[in-house]
């Protein structure tokens, strides 16, 4: 991973699929000073992704592009990261599985937030799996992405109990606040 040295903040672009308020998030923990990066590129699957109005009012390019996991497809998006000199890619809700190439490609520099408590309940549904089987605890983990999903090496966590009254809505809730927190956390603790 690339250092930063202060000055020269890192190039990041973030892939979303939905609302994004981890984009939003980490678009306002990067104006600040002490965070080592910037959001340089808003990518997204579809047109549909209603964190796509972050790139008109934090005037930051986006760009839609169909995942569809083709070397042809990869290398559009590579080219594009590599015009932006992007060094960092978060991966913030984006509901597609990237292909072991374009993991290749960009080996060590992809991390991703994800909603439970690594290695438990990889995949969707977390909240429901959780609260299905008892967990007294749920969380979220920042990890770096490699091509077997939820498995890459974790870089912090942060755990919330999970209430009687608790119903995955309101887990979901719950753990989305701790995202908020662990993922420029995290982002700062690999760059610095």
């Amino acid at each position: 991973m690339t250092k930063s040295t202060g000055l020269n903040k890192i190039k990041t672009a973030v892939f979303i699929s939905g609302k994004g308020s981890n984009l939003k998030n980490l678009i306002k923990f990067s104006k600040f000073k002490k965070y080592p990066f910037t959001v340089n590129l808003i990518f997204s699957n579809t047109n549909k992704a209603k964190g796509l109005k972050y790139s008109k009012k934090y005037k930051i390019e986006k760009k839609i592009i169909g995942y569809d996991k083709t070397i042809r497809t990869d290398k559009r998006i590579l080219r594009i990261l590599n015009q932006k000199e992007i060094k960092l890619i978060c991966l913030a809700g984006f509901m597609k599985i990237l292909s072991k190439n374009f993991i290749k490609k960009f080996k060590g520099k992809i991390i991703n937030i994800h909603p439970s408590l690594l290695p438990k309940y990889k995949g969707l549904n977390t909240h429901i799996r959780a609260i299905r089987n008892k967990e007294k605890f749920a969380g979220c983990t920042v990890h770096y992405v490699t091509s077997k999903l939820d498995s890459g090496k974790i870089i912090l966590q942060k755990k919330v109990e999970i209430s009687k009254k608790d119903d995955h809505y309101s887990l979901a809730k719950k753990v989305l606040k701790k995202e908020h927190l662990i993922y420029p956390a995290a982002i700062k603790k690999i760059l610095n």
